[in-house]
């Protein structure tokens, strides 16, 4: 197209958009009124630089990506490319397309930069990452902000056991930028019937130094910390702090209680699983919005009740089952994706193979987290249902 007609072209789409200038963009920007903030230049332009909190999504895309990743249609938005051409053109797009409230940035993002406000050059994805995450890029509810948000965060681990075991290989898979576990115990043949992250090569090693290697060779953007410890008051606030996610694939009431007061010291969510037989539960405990373990569990059942896996026997499939729908639930809160098991516990049978789902409320009168509760102090629980000697966080 001629230069003449592309300035009456553009002319005439900015008689018909709404343009602000830098100042009061930064203005809206800096509010506490809700924005969206769309960038739609080019992926090298926008890796070069970027207004902080931008949404990146390149004009050529926009027709096939905004309904995914813009789906309220009331929401502001203020958009911005290189020089303010292309921005009025998007935002004449996404007014045909029913979005009410778009507005071009007048100047773009180089009157932006020139002027000294701030911006940054945005984290991104390097080619190998693309490609192998690339089936993650394409859902708009994960795209690459969601997965360099995974690859930001950490979960930790409580056993490297029969739910730790495929909850760490698909939180690494998934690129989980750091993935702790807590483990003492040591890899036993018995073991291989249920635990896929360990193999006969490394029997006798330490299943936390069994579970890096696996870990490491599936995904090397994973940092692995381990603690082979015995998981304790002495140490839990310790380990657990800094945390986005505990994965608890604990077998014994003691631990899970010690977790409970912890995770809630420290205002980290824990994603729950436990097996039995044919049997399996997965639930979330995000403290103080939804019921604790304590809410659920106030008292332990007598020891006769309570058997270990090691008495009772586990199918070996089953904790694949629960530990993948722990891993999954870690990454939902993560990306704030889909509706979390909070306030809700999840029971498999593997025998009828049906899931059922049951709600569980807070506990106003829970010692832990109710309204009236005194101080949390970690302690150690051993005198409670101890149907075996607590050796390690994680035998299932």
């Amino acid at each position: 197209m001629p230069m003449a007609n592309m300035r009456d072209l553009l002319s005439s789409v900015k008689s018909q958009i709404k343009e602000i200038d830098t100042e009061e963009a930064e203005k809206l920007i800096d509010s506490s009124a809700p924005i969206v903030l769309l960038d739609v230049r080019e992926s090298d332009e926008y890796e070069q630089g970027a207004i902080p909190g931008a949404l990146h999504i390149p004009r050529g895309f926009l027709e096939f990506q905004s309904e995914g990743k813009l789906p309220d249609k009331n929401t502001p938005i203020l958009i911005y490319c290189e020089s303010g051409g292309r921005s009025a053109f998007a935002a004449k797009t996404l007014l045909d397309l029913g979005y009410s409230k778009v507005q071009s940035l007048a100047g773009g993002f180089g009157k932006w930069k020139n002027e000294g406000k701030p911006w940054q050059a945005p984290a991104t994805l390097n080619a190998a990452q693309r490609n192998r995450y690339h089936r993650h890029l394409l859902l708009p509810e994960v795209g690459e902000k969601g997965q360099k948000k995974l690859l930001e965060s950490k979960v930790l681990l409580l056993g490297a056991g029969g739910l730790g075991a495929p909850a760490a290989l698909y939180l690494a898979a998934a690129g989980i930028g750091t993935i702790g576990i807590v483990d003492m115990d040591v890899v036993d043949e018995s073991n291989l019937q249920r635990q896929i992250i360990h193999n006969l090569e490394r029997v006798g090693q330490r299943k936390v130094d069994s579970a890096k290697v696996a870990i490491e060779g599936i995904n090397p953007d994973v940092k692995v910390i381990t603690y082979d410890v015995r998981l304790g008051a002495d140490n839990i606030l310790d380990i657990i702090d800094g945390y986005d996610v505990i994965v608890d694939g604990t077998d014994n009431f003691p631990t899970r209680y010690l977790v409970n007061d912890a995770s809630l010291l420290k205002n980290i969510p824990v994603v729950h699983g436990s097996i039995f037989r044919f049997e399996g539960q997965a639930t979330v405990f995000k403290p103080y919005e939804g019921p604790c373990y304590r809410c659920m569990l106030p008292e332990p059942p007598p020891p006769e009740l309570a058997p270990s896996c090691a008495e009772a026997g586990v199918l070996g499939v089953l904790p694949g089952i629960i530990g993948s729908i722990q891993a999954l639930e870690a990454i939902k809160i993560i990306l704030n994706l889909g509706d979390p098991l909070v306030g809700r516990l999840m029971a498999y049978d593997a025998l009828e193979e049906s899931f059922r789902t049951f709600k569980v409320q807070r506990d106003p009168n829970c010692p832990a987290c109710g309204p009236q509760a005194g101080e949390i102090v970690i302690a150690e629980y051993d005198e409670l249902c101890m149907p075996h000697p607590v050796s390690a966080p994680a035998g299932v």
